[in-house]
């Protein structure tokens, strides 16, 4: 396997981002105000992730590994390079069941709905409702 650096985006590069969630995660497109962190091989950019601030709090959203590289463990790094970021401020995200693991062993903890921060709680409801099947987590920052 290839060499993978992993690294805030430069936003200049934000097309070449938006060009592999049009490519592989349609409903995905990154937008100038939120933070992004990518995993680079010589390939190019292979993995990626947003930061969306909403207030006092943030949302990881977006996790994309290009299919070539998926079952290589790119997420989990990818998430342990962004840390820094993830204790920025609140973290919440909105898993796939299938990737409720893998969030987990990143330091997330399953959440009911219902604990959610109103603002977080109304935009789960709404990708819920477009039928995406979703569980909402929390970064459980260590002291």
């Amino acid at each position: 396997m290839s060499q993978v650096h992993y690294q805030p985006l430069n936003l200049i590069r934000l097309p070449i981002v938006n060009k592999l969630y049009k490519d592989f995660y349609p409903a995905g497109k990154a937008k100038r105000d939120e933070i992004l962190w990518v995993g680079e091989s010589p390939q190019g950019i292979v993995c990626c992730v947003r930061f969306k601030s909403i207030g006092e709090l943030q949302l990881l959203t977006g996790m994309l590994v290009k299919p070539d590289f998926r079952g290589q463990k790119m997420a989990t790094h990818l998430l342990q390079h962004a840390m820094p970021q993830i204790k920025q401020k609140p973290c919440y995200c909105f898993a796939f069941k299938e990737l409720e693991m893998l969030y987990q062993r990143a330091g997330f903890f399953t959440l009911h709905p219902q604990q959610l921060p109103h603002d977080l709680q109304q935009r789960f409801e709404r990708y819920c409702n477009s039928g995406k099947k979703l569980i909402p987590m929390q970064y459980n920052a260590q002291p």
